[in-house]
């Protein structure tokens, strides 16, 4: 997906020049990305460590009632908020982006007392004793039905992060599966094997696009490749690089994958478009001899 935007960015913007080093122009994203990840974990927590500095405020009024001397601070403790907290590669994290520079303390305040309104809050601080799965429900919760919905909060995000758009939705999953495997190593945003198969498949993409092309012409029949949606174009290049020089990657698995890219990116006919196009492609590469693939399972 990351391969596919910086692709897209380079081809609209109608001079590759200016992206001299493309790998490095994808490194760039990767951060980018991880900064973002970083941020949603650091407003996720905060919200609701903010419990205790409420608790602190409403103690020390002139007049303090009794349930400002006993406000429930039962989150502050949520095990897996500490696991978060004390995870190395999120402090590492933390120094480095420095996410309270641009956090708004308003806004955090302002969701911590949506939070405490809510039932799903009320019935966790008043349930006595501590169930990790309980712990996690809440945080995901908090992520998931508080901020992300919240529109102050979407708006400080886009305006701090412009690729917000981009990666909204895998964040969620992201986020989702850390609150899963806390332990993970956050500065790592994507294994190494990952990383590897990203960067050759862009490299392969600017060495093969002529190539690619070649391909996929002759399939367009009475279509002008001119008026393709061009990302549609990007991903049928994309596929044929895969087809060709990927010998790991089943045939199947790198026809669904740009058939969903094409149905969550584009327009909704390019699912269908991208798919008659790469089955073509492939069914004609097969049977002159020209994919060989090799069990990825043993490699």
């Amino acid at each position: 997906m990351k391969v596919m935007q910086l692709l897209y960015i380079i081809e609209s913007s109608g001079d590759q020049k200016l992206f001299k080093d493309p790998v490095f122009e994808l490194q760039k994203k990767l951060d980018r990305s991880r900064e973002l990840f970083v941020y949603l974990l650091y407003y996720m927590t905060e919200v609701a460590r903010y419990a205790e500095t409420d608790a602190i405020k409403r103690a020390s009024r002139n007049l303090p009632s009794n349930d400002d001397l006993n406000v429930n601070t039962k989150i502050v403790g949520n095990e897996l908020l500490w696991q978060i907290l004390e995870n190395e590669s999120y402090k590492k994290s933390l120094e480095t982006d420095k996410p309270e520079h641009t956090a708004d303390k308003d806004l955090i305040k302002k969701l911590y007392q949506e939070l405490a309104e809510t039932s799903e809050y009320k019935t966790y601080i008043n349930e006595l004793g501590r169930d990790k799965k309980k712990e996690r429900k809440l945080l995901e919760f908090i992520f998931n039905s508080l901020l992300l919905p919240n529109e102050s909060f979407e708006e400080h995000i886009e305006d701090h992060f412009n690729n917000w758009d981009d990666d909204g939705e895998m964040m969620q999953q992201l986020i989702n599966n850390f609150l899963e495997k806390p332990t993970q190593n956050i500065l790592q945003m994507v294994s190494s094997e990952k990383w590897i198969f990203a960067k050759n498949l862009l490299t392969t993409m600017f060495d093969k696009k002529n190539y690619a092309l070649e391909l996929i012409k002759p399939k367009l029949k009475n279509w002008d490749s001119e008026r393709i949606a061009v990302l549609d174009m990007l991903l049928m290049q994309l596929g044929v690089c895969e087809l060709l020089y990927f010998e790991t990657i089943p045939t199947k698995v790198t026809i669904n994958e740009y058939i969903d890219l094409a149905k969550d990116y584009s327009t909704p006919q390019s699912g269908q478009f991208v798919n008659g196009i790469l089955d073509s492609i492939h069914k004609e590469l097969t049977e002159e001899g020209k994919i060989h693939k090799v069990d990825f399972k043993k490699h």
